[in-house]
């Protein structure tokens, strides 16, 4: 009887202790990241919560002096923007492992992300999360052994407004094939629409999407600009994945935005009383009409912005709230060269005092066709296409003149003025970022009392 009871009581403390490691605080030092009961550890088992800020390295590869900068000013994780070479220049498997050696020499959490998915079957030229993970893979040397300080975000909003249906299948696809290739990183996934998702795709699929994770080490990260616009959406979306014990950070928000204002105070302060993650958009360096959501004016840590001087030194912002992963420990940790070797003309730590970079990339040119696609008595639909030229672009205008009274009533895709007969359409955030050849539409209604000759537009790259 002894002996049975023993037995018993063993089976029921083995039983304990597998539910504590699978549910609770990781009950020892892991490889690197890991995720629990909604939470996220470090490689010690510490709980990490993000506080940090996003950067566009893949059109800004030389400003490699923000790092520095953006540690310097509190976070403990930078959000990276790469390029897989769909629509921007792809950055190489020296380049990332740079980019990780400048996060460690910095005690930065890396977030790694492929921008070129954004908006994947409403914008042209996106690149699907399949060719994403085709990326990581081609640079994986550079991220393994490098779990305990690096996040690798799969895509950047995946999927536009449009033909978002697969995103729970595609996702938990991508997210399989790393881990069979390999990888053992904590595993960051962007909601569709634009990162926003309205529809709720991320948010009623998370489960599913997180139970096909063979290593339960995946992430969600939504996106919250004009559609998180009150406290109550706020708390809502994110108190839902609290309460299904999965875990989310906030990947992107600002303090304004062309397509509404979201609440940055409720973000920030939600995020902050609940122990959730949040990294705002971002660094230096935007166009396209969205230049106010530059946190360093030029790449300046000591010209801040007043959405700058918000989220770093404001309430619930990263300076009160920021704490280092314990992984860096007391001193900074040993960096081996990257394995690879470097580009035989790397780009200089600081800009050349005498021509300063611009603060978006060189413009490129882009050209416009006008198409009636419906009409009816008194109204039509029309859609005009965009394409930029040989080069990317990072914003466009779009002017026409109509010749017979017409008027623009209504807009998507694009912001939309008229005065007179004569009509300027300018991107929005989602889709000014072109690729060379790279193409996007936008549409409206239009009144008409008369004719309805279609006119030339003419387009203009910023």
């Amino acid at each position: 009887m002894k002996t049975r009871l023993s037995v018993v009581a063993a089976t029921l403390l083995a039983f304990v202790v597998s539910l504590v490691a699978f549910g609770g605080q990781p009950a020892h030092a892991a490889t690197g990241f890991t995720v629990a009961n909604g939470k996220l550890y470090d490689a010690n088992g510490a709980e990490f919560v993000m506080r940090g800020v996003n950067h566009a390295h893949t059109w800004y590869t030389h400003q490699t002096s923000s790092f520095a900068n953006i540690k310097a000013l509190g976070a403990n994780t930078v959000r990276v923007v790469l390029s897989s070479g769909q629509r921007w220049t792809k950055n190489e498997t020296a380049d990332v492992a740079n980019v990780i050696s400048l996060c460690k020499q910095n005690r930065l959490i890396c977030v790694l992300e492929v921008h070129d998915t954004t908006g994947y079957g409403e914008q042209a030229g996106a690149a699907t999360l399949a060719q994403a993970v085709d990326y990581w893979i081609s640079v994986q040397s550079a991220l393994t052994g490098q779990e305990k300080y690096v996040i690798v975000n799969i895509g950047n909003e995946p999927y536009g407004n449009q033909n978002y249906s697969g995103w729970a299948t595609d996702t938990a696809n991508a997210i399989k094939r790393l881990r069979t290739a390999g990888f053992a990183h904590t595993i960051m996934v962007d909601g569709p629409n634009w990162g926003q998702d309205w529809t709720y795709t991320m948010r009623d699929n998370a489960a599913s999407v997180f139970a096909a994770d063979p290593a339960k080490n995946t992430v969600f990260s939504i996106h919250m600009y004009g559609v998180f616009n009150t406290a109550a959406k706020i708390s809502d979306y994110l108190g839902r994945f609290r309460t299904a014990g999965l875990p989310i950070v906030v990947g992107e928000f600002g303090h304004n935005h062309s397509d509404g204002d979201p609440d940055e105070d409720a973000i920030l302060s939600y995020s902050q009383a609940n122990g959730i993650g949040y990294l705002g958009w971002s660094w230096s360096g935007n166009g396209g009409g969205v230049e106010y959501l530059d946190m360093a004016i030029n790449f300046d840590p000591a010209n801040l912005s007043s959405w700058g001087q918000r989220i770093f030194n404001g309430a619930n912002g990263i300076k009160q709230t920021a704490k280092e992963a314990t992984v860096f420990g007391s001193t900074p940790p040993t960096t081996p060269p990257p394995t690879t070797p470097p580009p035989t003309t790397p780009p200089p730590t600081t800009p050349p005092p005498t021509t300063p970079p611009p603060t978006t990339p060189p413009p490129g040119g882009c050209t416009a066709t006008y198409t009636v696609t419906g009409s009816w008595q008194g109204g039509f639909q029309g859609e005009v296409k965009v394409t930029a030229g040989s080069a990317a672009i990072r914003g466009w205008t779009v002017n026409w003149t109509f010749a017979n009274g017409q008027t623009v009533t209504q807009s998507w895709n694009a912001t939309v003025t008229s005065s007179g007969s004569a009509v300027t359409a300018r991107n929005v955030a989602y889709n000014g970022n072109l690729g060379a050849g790279a193409s996007t539409t936008f549409g409206f209604i239009g009144a008409t009392s008369g004719g309805n000759t279609a006119p030339t537009p003419t387009c203009t790259a910023a």
